[in-house]
């Protein structure tokens, strides 16, 4: 592992972490009389307004002028792998159950691990499958407990599983074509643009809630856009830029499934029985083993 990496590797958990309060924000958000529409809505829309300033003011307004391939990956990154990601991860959630839906959410490294080497070259050798199976089969664990309770399966529930998995894993092919390109800064700019936008003419937030302009409830919007949005996705761009395996960033990213843990645990009192304790430390390993694999 080259020490130029591990950096990287480093702010790619950073940004793992920083995902993990997301449930934090939506809790407190649905409290205050949001829809998932409108909270997905404000992170979108507040964390475009905040790296367009921040862009602005670091780069200039003629970082903005970016060329067709950038444009492209951006777009596709807002389209499919935020605002999809987002929209199937909520049918799943309603058709399947918590459970289930978050299980199949962390089939996306093998997703990734697919789209790297068809579009990349990147081998996948044997060391690198048993720690994408056993991160996959550590975050199914961590998150369930074993325990799938409250599922009730349906046709278009198993469809939207899967395919939030996969808009998520996009997230990384993407993001690397993006940032090889230009700036992280640019491209997390425009990622959100793309996002906000079309979340606003596929979802129409402002009719889903009664009192869009409550001043708590934009406070809590702001912080969600900037803490696990605006300041997760800058460390994440910087970390996945010029990285040379791409198959390795969703499992480095998913200590935010321990990091959101700990938080239900240590803010919500949830319980955390022996099985997810156990997922954890699977995903503690295959972390440490996809880390230390070196390119093939």
């Amino acid at each position: 592992m080259e020490k130029k990496d591990t950096g990287k590797y480093i702010l790619i958990m950073s940004s793992g972490v920083l995902w993990g309060t997301i449930g934090l924000f939506i809790k407190l958000l649905t409290a205050e009389g949001s829809s998932p529409e409108y909270t997905t809505f404000m992170r979108m829309f507040f964390a475009f307004l905040m790296l367009f300033a921040i862009t602005l003011i670091k780069e200039g307004i003629g970082a903005f002028r970016i060329g067709r391939r950038m444009m492209i990956s951006c777009m596709l990154l807002g389209f499919i792998s935020t605002s999809l990601n987002n929209l199937f991860y909520t049918n799943a959630v309603n058709r399947l159950g918590m459970s289930l839906a978050v299980a199949m959410l962390y089939m996306s490294p093998l997703f990734t691990a697919i789209q790297s080497k068809l579009l990349f070259g990147e081998k996948i050798g044997r060391h690198k499958m048993a720690a994408l199976a056993l991160n996959v089969a550590g975050c199914a664990l961590a998150a369930t407990g074993g325990n799938f309770s409250g599922t009730s399966l349906s046709i278009a529930g198993l469809l939207f599983g899967p395919g939030a998995a996969f808009a998520y894993s996009t997230q990384n092919i993407f993001g690397r074509m993006a940032t090889d390109e230009g700036s992280p800064f640019v491209v997390a700019t425009y990622n959100f643009f793309f996002a906000a936008v079309f979340t606003m003419v596929l979802a129409r937030p402002f009719s889903t809630v009664s009192d869009p302009l409550r001043p708590k409830m934009l406070l809590y919007g702001i912080l969600f856009a900037l803490i696990p949005t605006t300041i997760a996705y800058l460390i994440y761009f910087s970390g996945i830029q010029g990285l040379k395996e791409t198959s390795k960033v969703p499992v480095l990213c998913s200590v935010e499934l321990i990091s959101a843990t700990l938080i239900g645990v240590l803010f919500f009192h949830e319980t955390y029985p022996a099985l997810s304790m156990a997922g954890t430390a699977m995903i503690f390993i295959s972390i440490l083993m996809m880390s230390r694999t070196k390119p093939e």
